[in-house]
């Protein structure tokens, strides 16, 4: 059975309190054995991380979202630096900036990226971000830090060619999720082209971001293949080749040994 890496998902959140145990099982059952469930503050980290100590397959990825950036207090850097000493997240995230939602203010926002950044960089730790309708005041954060950046992921990836080819120059791998799978997304799939195979990954974001040909629904792990699927169209390669490259990066910027 082809295997893939969810480079990452929430599913440990409470629209799949219902079915928890059905979704994992039929994550298994189309080959997804590795995934990465992502926090977006402090509570809903150390869910991550007591979900991945309890699950075969799992890491946890904890840090301060965007949209909580109003809540974040300088004492939290202090207790994710102790779960990235204690082993117990693999990256700090997801961090970043949403101009779309403005849940929190921009300039708070941009702060709490920064100090976020800078924790990583103190703690040699990789960082996966979120951007949406920011890349160009993210890419100006980026360069200005790029002495300090440790690499990481570009989650959700929803730019154009050039902007993921800044990107790539930077040192971050590239993340597509369902809406690469979208009919009306050629400038995405026009980037997924053009990406090295070494830096590129795929993941499903759920229960967000369903894709073809289950878009409408609730998102799950399971459909981090239709992803895979869709890019190896566009490369014209296999679904094993996309498979095994991906989940090979992702244990990469993850750490992941065997």
């Amino acid at each position: 059975m082809t295997e893939w890496f969810d480079s990452h998902c929430h599913v440990d959140e409470e629209q799949f309190n219902e079915d928890r145990d059905t979704v994992l099982a039929r994550m298994r059952e189309h080959g997804i054995t590795r995934f990465a469930v992502i926090g977006s503050d402090m509570e809903t980290s150390r869910r991550a991380i007591a979900f991945a100590e309890n699950h075969a397959g799992a890491v946890a990825v904890g840090g301060i979202h965007p949209h909580e950036a109003k809540g974040f207090r300088e004492e939290d850097c202090g207790e994710i630096a102790r779960w990235w000493k204690e082993g117990k997240i693999r990256a700090i995230g997801e961090i970043g900036l949403d101009y779309y939602y403005d849940h929190s203010p921009r300039e708070v926002q941009r702060a709490v990226c920064r100090r976020q950044m800078e924790l990583a960089y103190e703690l040699g730790a990789p960082v996966v971000y979120h951007i949406r309708d920011a890349h160009g005041e993210m890419l100006d954060i980026m360069r200005e830090m790029k002495p300090k950046l440790t690499g990481g992921i570009i989650h959700c990836f929803s730019g154009s060619a050039e902007t993921a080819k800044e990107y790539l120059r930077l040192g971050y791998y590239i993340s597509f999720a369902g809406p690469l799978t979208f009919k009306k997304a050629p400038k995405l799939q026009e980037a997924a082209k053009l990406i090295p195979r070494d830096r590129l990954l795929i993941e499903t974001d759920s229960p967000y971001m369903a894709p073809e040909p289950v878009r409408g629904r609730r998102n799950e792990p399971a459909n981090v293949r239709y992803v895979g699927m869709k890019l190896a169209e566009l490369r014209g390669e296999t679904a094993e080749e996309v498979a095994a490259y991906t989940t090979e990066n992702a244990m990469r910027v993850y750490g992941i040994l065997e």
